[in-house]
């Protein structure tokens, strides 16, 4: 039976009538009052860097008798000053405020560009344009830098020890793929020193001049960048030749010029060599980070919140319980040890030597107290740095 009430009709619901209704426009004389206010506060932010950068030369200048800003970069200081962003950050960003990696990133480059009024700091890293390594130097000294581009780990290391670059940027390993032992290596026989570390969260694209992943006729990269997108490149090009470059960089500068050739590096580099890019995030591990070493030439002051890179050797003995024995006074004094690494000596056969990471600077206490236990219980013992733990 038929009935003449009328059907109810179904209430929307009310997410969906709010996301149907369009916001209302800012009345014009409010958006110009908004505008004058933004007006003030970047008037404001102006006056405050330019004081900034005036204190900033005037604690260079009291470091140095002669008035020159000599001894000005300050890893340990910046990296306070960092954690004090963070940290005011907290609230600010519960309100709407910035993100923490956007205030990082903007309090580097102020103390970026306040470094530079005199001279630029000169920083060499594995080039060429458009390598990681280049957007690990950015992230850490900012842009206000003389980026110095070289063709090898071995060159960077030259600079730096030669004095043509104050400091230098090497990886020095990958969550994914592990150590880059040649960087390793080449602590045996460098005097330079690790003032700094950077974590770099690694997103890889592949790119080429051609259109589609059809036209791809051979993919070059660094080989740790191969191994890092291995099971991507066997699902989608899996009988594809691979071959290996010695950077990114140079392996996308290829693929500019060479038909059929695909690239796999950063976003950076498809940008400096005009490359398509053909598919991103290719990367195996969503949390893909390689971390780097910033080397210069001395060791600096504790941030309190520091790290040390030991070199030790137990020496050619095949005496059971030598790591062990070697390790307890790192436990004795309740000091952590984040990572353990074993390298031929280069001196003999089946000789090597192990670089281990611990938390703490050498001017703490317990770890001065574990490095003195060390001494005895090793043929070969060096404070390789201790630098400011990477923020964000």
């Amino acid at each position: 039976m038929s009935s003449d009430r009328p059907k109810a009709r179904k209430k929307a619901p009310a997410k969906a009538k709010r996301a149907a209704a369009p916001r209302a426009a800012t009345p014009p004389e409010k958006l110009g009052a908004l505008r004058e206010r933004i007006d003030t506060v970047d008037a404001a932010i102006h006056d405050l860097l330019n004081e900034r950068a005036r204190l900033a030369r005037m604690v260079g200048i009291s470091k140095s008798r002669d008035g020159h800003l000599v001894d000005f970069y300050r890893p340990e200081r910046e990296a306070q000053v960092l954690r004090l962003a963070l940290e005011r950050n907290q609230k600010a960003r519960l309100e709407g405020g910035l993100r923490d990696e956007e205030i990082v990133r903007l309090f580097r480059e102020i103390m970026s560009a306040c470094l530079a009024q005199e001279e630029p700091l000169k920083v060499a890293f594995l080039g060429p344009e458009g390598t990681f390594s280049q957007s690990a130097v950015h992230k850490h000294f900012g842009h206000s830098v003389r980026a110095l581009a070289v063709g090898s780990i071995d060159e960077v290391f030259h600079e730096v020890e030669a004095g043509h670059a104050d400091f230098g940027v090497v990886p020095i390993e990958n969550s994914t793929e592990g150590s880059v032992n040649h960087t390793l290596d080449r602590f045996l026989s460098s005097p330079l020193k690790i003032c700094g570390e950077v974590e770099l969260r690694i997103n890889q694209c592949l790119m080429g001049r051609m259109a589609s992943l059809q036209q791809v006729k051979r993919i070059t990269s660094h080989p740790q960048s191969l191994a890092q997108c291995r099971q991507w490149l066997n699902e989608n090009l899996g009988e594809t030749e691979r071959l290996a470059a010695s950077s990114n960089a140079e392996a996308a500068r290829r693929a500019r010029d060479e038909e059929g050739t695909a690239a796999i590096a950063g976003r950076i580099a498809a940008e400096v060599y005009g490359l398509q890019i053909l598919a991103s995030d290719i990367e195996d591990r969503p949390d893909n980070t390689t971390r780097f070493f910033v080397i210069g030439r001395r060791v600096f002051g504790p941030s309190g919140v520091d790290r040390t890179t030991l070199l030790v050797s137990t020496g050619h003995t095949e005496a059971p319980g030598a790591l062990h024995r070697l390790l307890e006074p790192l436990a004795a004094n309740a000091v952590s040890m984040t990572r353990i690494e074993s390298r031929p000596s280069q001196r003999r056969k089946w000789d090597y030597v192990f670089f281990i990471d611990i938390e703490g600077h050498v001017d703490d206490p317990p770890v001065a107290r574990a490095l003195e236990g060390l001494k005895g219980r090793t043929s070969l013992c060096r404070v390789l740095g201790s630098y400011p733990r990477a923020v964000l």
